[in-house]
C-alpha cells in the first residue's frame, strides 16, 4: 500500500510539471499572435498614412510648383501623422518619398511615391529576445495637373425667356393679365399700345412684372451667368489651372456680350447686362418687320457660336497648345425660327450640336424646363404636341454628363455652378 501510493503521488507530480509547461508555452503563444495582431493593425496605420500623404502632394495648387515642393508636403504630412500611432519606432529621416512627372514641354502628371520602415514593439515576445516586428510598406498615387479651359456662354434671351420663374410668379401674372386672357410671360414691348395690353398705364408686361415684383427667368439666368464668374475665380486660383470666360445671347440674332476673356471679373460685370429681346409688339420685331415673333432661331445661333471658338487644344502650358473648350447653352429648347417664310416651332435639331462636339468641343447643356402652359392658347396650338421630347433632346445635345434640367422654382444659379464643376471634374489631359 505505501508503495502505491508513492506511485500516485509520483504521476501527480509529473502531471503537474507538465501542466505548468504546456500554460506557459499557452500564453508564450497567445502572446505571439498579440504581439503580431498589432503589428499588423500598426502597418495598416501607416499605411493609410502614406495614403494620405501622397494624396496630399497631389493637391491641385501644389501640380504647379516642383517636385521638391511635393515631396516635402507628403513627407511633413506622413511624420506628423505615423508621430501619432503608438507602439511603433521609426526614423523620421528614413521616410522615403519620390516624385515623377510626365512632361511635354510642361507639367502634365505626376506620380508621388511614399515608401516607410518602421519597428512595432513587442509586449511579450521582448522576453524571448526579440523586442519588436519589422513592419513597412508604401502608397503611389498619380494625378493630372488641371487643364487650361475656355467656357463660351450661349444664354437664350428669347421672349420666351420672360415667364415667371415660380409657380407662384406665373399665377401672379396670370392673375393680372385677364384683358391678355391671362398670361405668365413678362414679354418686353417698345410699343405695347399697339396691341392694347390693358395694362395699368399702358405697360408692357415685362415693366408689369416689375411693378409686381414678380422674377422672371431671364433674371435668375443674368444672376446665375454672374455667379459662374466668381465660381470660376475660386476653381482656378484652388486648381492652378487658367479659365477664360466668352458670353453670348441668342433670339432672332446673335449678341455678343463678352469676348473671350481672361478677367473674370470683366466678365461678371457684363453678365450683369443682360436682358430680353426687346420687340416692337406683337408679332412685329421692328415697326417695320413683321417676322410673326419668331426669335428663337437655333440655327443662327449655333452657326455663329461654331465660327467664334477655333479648334480646342489639350490645355496645357506647353508651346503652341491651346485650352480646351467647353460651350455652356443654356435654354428652354423651343425653337421658334422663319424658314422659307413659314414660322418654325419645334425641337431643335441636335445636328448642330454634332457638328461642334464632332470638332473636340464638350458641350454642357442646361435645359430651364419649358413648363405647361394650360391657360395659354399658343402654348397649346403650337407647344404642348412636343413639350415631352424638349428635354430628351437637349439631352442628345449635351456630352456625356454634362446635362442638367432646372425645374420652375428651382436654383439656376446652382444648376449652373453644378454644370461647371463637373465640366472641370471631367476635363483631362490627353498626355
Amino acid at each position: 500500500m505505501a508503495l502505491l501510493r508513492r506511485l500516485l503521488h509520483g504521476k501527480r507530480g509529473n502531471i503537474a510539471v507538465a501542466f505548468a509547461f504546456t500554460a506557459a508555452a499557452l500564453v508564450f503563444l497567445i502572446g505571439m499572435g498579440i504581439d503580431y495582431t498589432s503589428a499588423v493593425v500598426r502597418e495598416d496605420q501607416l499605411n493609410a498614412d502614406a495614403d494620405a500623404a501622397a494624396l496630399a502632394a497631389l493637391r491641385p495648387s501644389l501640380l504647379t510648383q516642383s517636385d521638391a515642393a511635393a515631396i516635402a508636403v507628403a513627407t511633413d504630412t506622413f511624420n506628423a501623422q505615423a508621430s501619432a500611432v503608438s507602439g511603433i519606432t521609426y526614423d523620421a529621416k528614413s521616410v522615403k518619398v519620390t516624385a515623377s512627372d510626365t512632361t511635354n514641354g510642361t507639367k502634365v502628371k505626376r506620380t508621388i511615391t511614399v515608401s516607410y520602415n518602421a519597428a512595432s514593439k513587442n509586449a511579450f515576445m521582448g522576453v524571448l529576445g526579440k523586442p519588436s516586428i519589422a513592419i513597412s510598406g508604401s502608397s503611389q498615387a498619380t494625378a493630372s495637373a488641371a487643364p487650361n479651359i475656355d467656357f463660351y456662354l450661349l444664354l437664350d434671351d428669347s421672349p420666351s425667356m420672360a415667364i415667371a420663374a415660380t409657380p407662384a410668379g406665373i399665377n401672379t401674372m396670370v392673375a393680372h393679365t385677364p384683358h391678355q386672357g391671362g398670361c405668365a410671360f413678362g414679354c418686353h414691348q417698345k410699343n405695347p399700345a399697339a396691341d392694347n395690353l390693358g395694362n395699368p398705364g399702358g405697360i408692357d408686361n415685362y415693366a408689369l412684372a416689375r411693378q409686381l415684383g414678380v422674377t422672371l427667368r431671364i433674371d435668375l439666368l443674368r444672376q446665375a451667368a454672374q455667379d459662374l464668374m466668381t465660381t470660376a475665380q475660386q476653381a482656378a486660383t484652388s486648381n492652378g489651372a487658367q479659365y477664360q470666360m466668352a458670353i453670348y445671347t441668342f433670339d432672332v440674332g446673335f449678341n455678343t456680350i463678352q469676348s473671350l476673356t481672361s478677367s473674370l471679373t470683366l466678365a461678371r460685370n457684363a453678365a450683369g447686362t443682360i436682358t430680353m429681346l426687346e420687340v416692337d409688339h406683337n408679332n412685329w420685331l421692328t415697326s417695320s418687320v413683321n417676322n410673326q415673333d419668331a426669335d428663337t432661331d437655333y440655327d443662327n445661333a449655333m452657326t455663329r457660336i461654331n465660327a467664334v471658338m477655333p479648334a480646342p487644344g489639350n490645355g496645357t502650358n506647353a508651346a503652341g497648345d491651346t485650352p480646351q473648350e467647353v460651350l455652356f447653352f443654356v435654354t428652354d429648347g423651343v425653337e421658334d425660327e422663319m424658314a422659307g417664310g413659314v414660322r418654325k416651332e419645334q425641337l431643335m435639331d441636335p445636328a448642330r450640336c454634332k457638328t461642334i462636339k464632332d470638332r473636340g468641343i464638350r458641350i454642357a447643356v442646361l435645359y430651364t424646363s419649358y413648363l405647361p402652359l394650360p391657360t395659354n392658347a399658343w402654348y397649346n396650338q403650337h407647344i404642348a404636341s412636343f413639350q415631352s421630347q424638349i428635354g430628351p433632346t437637349l439631352q442628345t445635345c449635351a456630352s456625356p454628363g454634362l446635362y442638367f434640367e432646372v425645374q420652375s422654382g428651382g436654383d439656376i444659379s446652382a444648376a449652373l455652378t453644378a454644370l461647371f464643376e463637373q465640366a472641370v471634374i471631367t476635363a483631362h489631359l490627353s498626355k
